[in-house]
């Protein structure tokens, strides 16, 4: 059997992507620039802006790959609430909103450096351990809300929890330093 009878038997190939394959990559090139657009803009009301642009095409991506439970919990928790809480951090700390020199530290070329070397770690290590791993498509399907449940709560508790933890400590310490500068306001006039 030749290799081009195979992928006529198999239906779609490489050189003949389906609407969902297509739709995948746009989308995720979106995401990517709304990514990269975060990180790179000068203005902290702006990159939290286009984290939401990011977070939802995450959301999206989830969609077209069927894990429909998986995109409602990013939509609700990551573009919901820490998107929320991240600018309610901002409003009670009193950051600037337009362009901000303390934004800018210099080190553009070694985060550069350390970003490629940080991502390329990132994909070694993800491709070594998935490398021979196989989906059992006879199976529950993997983006089931059972599916998930089971490996969010028996795998991922704890960094479930401490992500919450870590959440609310940030929401504490903005509220200090919202009320330590109102005070120090108050003392001086």
């Amino acid at each position: 059997m030749t290799l081009a009878h195979a992928v006529a038997q198999t239906g779609n190939g490489f050189l003949s992507p389906t609407g969902v394959e297509i739709a995948f990559l746009l989308v995720g090139i979106a995401t990517l620039a709304a990514a990269v657009l975060t990180v790179t803009t000068r203005q902290l009301v702006h990159a939290a802006l286009w984290l939401v642009v990011a977070l939802g095409g995450l959301a999206v991506e989830y969609l077209l790959l069927t894990a429909e439970f998986i995109a409602w919990v990013q939509v609700l928790i990551y573009v919901g609430s820490v998107v929320v809480l991240l600018l309610f951090g901002l409003m009670l700390t009193k950051a600037p909103i337009g362009r901000s020199a303390d934004a800018d530290s210099g080190n553009r070329p070694a985060a550069l450096v350390v970003a490629a070397t940080s991502a390329a770690a990132l994909v070694w290590v993800v491709v070594d351990a998935f490398r021979a791993t196989w989906i059992d498509l006879d199976g529950p399907s993997q983006g089931s809300t059972r599916v998930s449940g089971e490996i969010l709560f028996r795998h991922w508790v704890l960094p479930f929890e401490a992500l919450s933890v870590l959440l609310l400590a940030a929401l504490v310490g903005a509220i200090v330093l919202s009320r330590k500068n109102s005070q120090d306001r108050e003392g001086k006039s």
